[in-house]
């Protein structure tokens, strides 16, 4: 089943906690990605594309599967750091 999602990466809960309240109170998601994220991809605002299960690492896959569409998900804490995740699509 693949997906696309967008997210942003930082090093610690407290700073992926603090960009989520900003999102929420109307940030926009990817001009915070550009500016905040630690991923290459936040050159994209965060877009990571299209991807099926199994290519992400778990914690980030449990959340990118299993997570509602179009809703603001985490902290997602990997080996890379945290993440808030928006699942775009899933098909």
């Amino acid at each position: 089943m693949p997906a696309t999602a967008r997210h942003i990466l930082v090093a610690t809960e407290a700073q992926c906690l603090q960009l989520k309240a900003e999102i929420e109170a109307g940030a926009d998601f990817a001009e915070v990605a550009k500016h905040k994220s630690s991923c290459p991809s936040r050159m994209q605002g965060g877009d990571l594309g299209a991807f099926s299960t199994g290519q992400m690492v778990k914690e980030f896959d449990e959340a990118v599967f299993s997570g509602e569409l179009n809703k603001l998900l985490g902290p997602v804490k990997t080996q890379f750091g945290y993440h808030l995740i928006e699942v775009t699509s899933r098909w």
